[in-house]
């Protein structure tokens, strides 16, 4: 299909600012300190029974995080591939998308008598949210030239910030002002929050689901599905494993996307549970994140063209180990905002400069870019996955977050050490060219 064509581009980048504000309501403000509020016990303490086992409520959390995230790594390899078979990627785009925002809008029902439920439906949120987006990711390299991956990442996430907190500044509005709209009962604006989430997202989710192609639906089509889905996905690993530097882009990814999502899904907890910071102060200060971010998605975007994406993401790497060390150390709210407001420049840049690299080294004209990229979504999830398990059972064990952080600064040095073995971009090309002589 024609590339680079206006409409499409900003379709596709709606579904950032649909989708986007799951990310920021239900993972990054509103839910965990809800969360926090509700998940105790009877006596008051953030101890609660979970199946009969008793567990920190912080914890809980991050293993649900956990938990989600590994159904998702086992899910999107067979979803992928399936759908580069049948040609049916923007249904199960769609799948998930509604997965996830149906379970949004049930959280309007999570109280503390509802506890088990509400933890199964913000899993389900989750398992929606990050299955939805890995067939979102593979529409980049199709509808687009390599020329501009960078910016229309940044344009997407950029969006994406920018929705999130239209919402959000409504969403605050009934927490700190739940009179002007009528209501009294305490628990409410924050479960109406949990129900417009899901009602955006299924809204605005409309216009990509418009205007992107279907997929390859002019393929041909035959036997098991599930069986050539296999088939499909043992066909593009070896494709992947050709490429020269995929793989080290893939592992370094793995590492230093462990420590920044981590950060993402227990950034609320720490501030309400080790800093003991009001949920209001906690709630603006995810809001200034995201404004920050916007300026941080262009940045990176522009730093990437002048120095290379390689050398861009190592810079943000650097930056991320500066905010844990700052973290460990952090006893003041000042201390926690300027922290935060850090986070927001290099959180986003890093996110959306990685998802244009791994645009970038997937080998042009090909038609499996669901299968692609569900190696990439899937390494993401699975550091998720471990990165959240590892925070949430070093405070177990510990019984202080600090120590969490300490884990999650040894990471990013990690990541930093495995992204250092990769060349910029100019200079695998001009590899490959001398390779070719």
């Amino acid at each position: 299909m024609k590339k680079n064509i206006p409409s499409i581009i900003n379709a596709w980048c709606m579904y950032d600012w649909a989708n986007s504000v799951h990310a920021l309501v239900i993972v990054s403000s509103i839910f965990p300190v809800y969360f926090s509020a509700t998940a105790l016990s009877a006596s008051g303490t953030p101890e609660v029974n979970f199946f009969g086992m008793q567990i920190k409520s912080s914890v809980l959390f991050s293993y649900t995080v956990s938990v989600s995230f590994l159904i998702t790594a086992l899910l999107i390899p067979i979803c992928t591939a399936i759908a580069d078979f049948t040609g049916k990627k923007k249904r199960f785009m769609q799948f998930f998308c509604y997965t996830g925002a149906v379970s949004c809008m049930l959280l309007y029902f999570f109280t503390k008598e509802t506890l088990i439920s509400g933890v199964f439906l913000f899993g389900l949120s989750l398992i929606g949210w990050s299955g939805s987006i890995v067939f979102y990711d593979s529409y980049l390299p199709e509808i687009a030239t390599e020329d501009r991956f960078d910016k229309y990442s940044a344009r997407g996430f950029s969006l994406g910030y920018l929705g999130s907190v239209v919402l959000l500044l409504f969403n605050l509005s009934m927490i700190l002002a739940p009179q002007f709209y009528g209501i009294t009962q305490k628990s409410l604006p924050a479960r109406i929050s949990f129900f417009t989430v899901g009602l955006w997202w299924v809204l605005f989710a409309q216009i990509p689901f418009y205007y992107l192609p279907s997929g390859n639906a002019d393929r041909q089509k035959s036997g098991n599905w599930i069986f050539h889905g296999f088939k499909e996905l043992r066909k593009v690993y070896g494709r992947l494993r050709e490429q020269p530097y995929l793989a080290k882009f893939l592992s370094a990814f793995f590492i230093y996307t462990m420590g920044l999502r981590t950060v993402m899904y227990v950034a609320t907890i720490f501030g309400a549970t080790e800093l003991k910071l009001p949920s209001q102060s906690l709630i603006i200060t995810v809001l200034l994140i995201q404004l920050v971010g916007i300026a941080g998605s262009y940045t990176f975007a522009w730093l990437s063209g002048k120095i290379g994406n390689i050398y861009a993401l190592m810079i943000g790497v650097t930056i991320w180990i500066g905010i844990c060390t700052g973290a460990y150390y952090t006893t003041e709210a000042m201390e926690f905002y300027v922290i935060a407001c850090t986070v927001g420049m290099v959180m986003g840049g890093i996110q959306s400069l990685s998802r244009s690299t791994y645009s970038k080294l997937i080998p042009e004209n090909v038609t499996d870019t669901a299968s692609y990229f569900s190696f990439y979504d899937v390494t993401e999830k699975l550091a998720i996955v471990i990165g959240t398990f590892i925070y949430g059972t070093v405070e177990q064990l510990t019984g202080s977050m600090r120590n969490s952080i300490l884990a999650l600064l040894i990471i990013f040095v990690l990541g930093l050490v495995l992204l250092y073995r990769i060349p910029s971009r100019k200079v695998y090309h001009f590899e490959l060219d001398r390779n070719k002589n």
